[in-house]
């Protein structure tokens, strides 16, 4: 009888990988200094001119420098933190019913750089 442990360990190895995958996306939003960060450390904002309900008014180059906080198929909404659909199909992460977004310009965990950004993007807080 042959034994195949290359294969066994592979079988291992791509079971735990996923294990460690699924945990890193289903972090919930960690509160730092008042303010709520994702899994690395990163300050999420809110956008006022985001609508109540519909696509986000953040498109284009405004997506690209205030990137959405996208939920993964194994996340679950949980108290104030809601999911809303985007277009294309995807759900983004919300805050008390506003989508949640990083900012491009925070280079390192800690960072609030687009707080009160033009008088419309937020720091979510506590």
């Amino acid at each position: 009888m042959r034994i195949r442990i290359p294969m066994l360990a592979a079988t291992v190895a791509a079971s735990l990988t996923a294990a460690v995958s699924l945990s890193a996306h289903a972090t919930p939003p960690m509160a730092a200094g008042g303010m709520y960060t994702d899994a690395k450390g990163m300050t999420l904002y809110t956008f006022d001119k985001d609508p109540a309900s519909g696509p986000s008014a953040c498109s284009g180059g405004c997506a690209q420098a205030w990137p959405a906080v996208m939920a993964d198929s194994s996340d679950k909404p949980q108290g104030d933190w809601t999911m809303m659909p985007t277009a294309d199909g995807g759900n983004q992460w919300a805050y008390k019913g506003k989508r949640v977004y990083r900012f491009a310009k925070d280079q390192k965990p800690g960072d609030a750089n687009g707080d009160n950004f033009k008088d419309v993007w937020h720091t979510v807080k506590q």
